[in-house]
């Protein structure tokens, strides 16, 4: 059993069952990675306990993020090896200012930080992959990240990136409204708060997603050609 399973009680799971939830879903015709928001914001300038590094960036996810790092370059390297689309979120500052940013507590900024904004070098864009800046929580919103991904020919979605209770979620709701399949890996994704992190896996795997391994994603990636 796997850890975002072992927080809910055995009656959750037999109610999860009995109701026909989180059944497999099938693969469409192609896929692209989504790596949602792995910047200097969110995992800090250097592997620290989050405690230690929301000193530096009150939004940072600490060691959390640095831990998914490898894997999400390991992801990364599988998908592009298959020639499959890769699309990066980011925070538009810029915008930020007028619309207050992604989540209730956030404000206006007067002065704009961006190395806060910058991917870490070992999963840096490629100048051929898609960068879309954001303003709110989902990837979707206010963006034209459903155009592009629609003129790629994709119809689902590998997702890695944090957090996985907030842009996480956020994106694969909108993603799951908007018809694609989405596959949230779960090694390549990650949050500040553990629990929040575990309950949104189960709930994500439960309605609107698979929440798959990095091993099960290789070997999907593998039949695609």
């Amino acid at each position: 059993m796997r850890r975002w399973e072992e927080v809910f009680t055995g009656k959750d799971r037999q109610l999860l069952a009995s109701a026909g939830m989180a059944k497999k879903q099938p693969f469409g015709r192609k896929p692209a990675l989504l790596i949602i928001d792995v910047t200097m914001e969110f995992i800090g300038s250097k592997p620290l306990p989050v405690l230690e590094s929301a000193n530096e960036y009150r939004t940072s996810c600490g060691e959390n993020g640095w831990k998914a790092l490898p894997s999400i370059h390991k992801l990364l390297n599988i998908v592009r090896n298959r020639d499959f689309p890769v699309v990066y979120t980011i925070a538009d500052y810029a915008a930020r200012r007028y619309s207050y940013g992604a989540v209730k507590m956030e404000q206006p900024k007067t002065e704009i930080n961006y190395q806060a904004n910058e991917i870490p070098n070992l999963i840096k864009p490629l100048v051929s992959e898609l960068v879309i800046a954001k303003t709110r929580a989902s990837g979707f919103f206010g963006t034209p990240l459903d155009s592009c991904l629609r003129s790629m020919g994709v119809d689902w979605l590998l997702v890695a990136g944090c957090t996985t209770s907030g842009c996480v979620r956020a994106t694969v709701v909108d993603g799951f409204s908007l018809g694609y399949r989405c596959f949230v890996v779960e090694e390549c994704v990650f949050d500040r708060f553990e629990l929040s992190h575990l309950v949104n896996l189960f709930d994500l795997n439960a309605k609107y997603a698979d929440v798959i391994t990095l091993e099960e994603a290789e070997n999907y990636i593998s039949v695609f050609k």
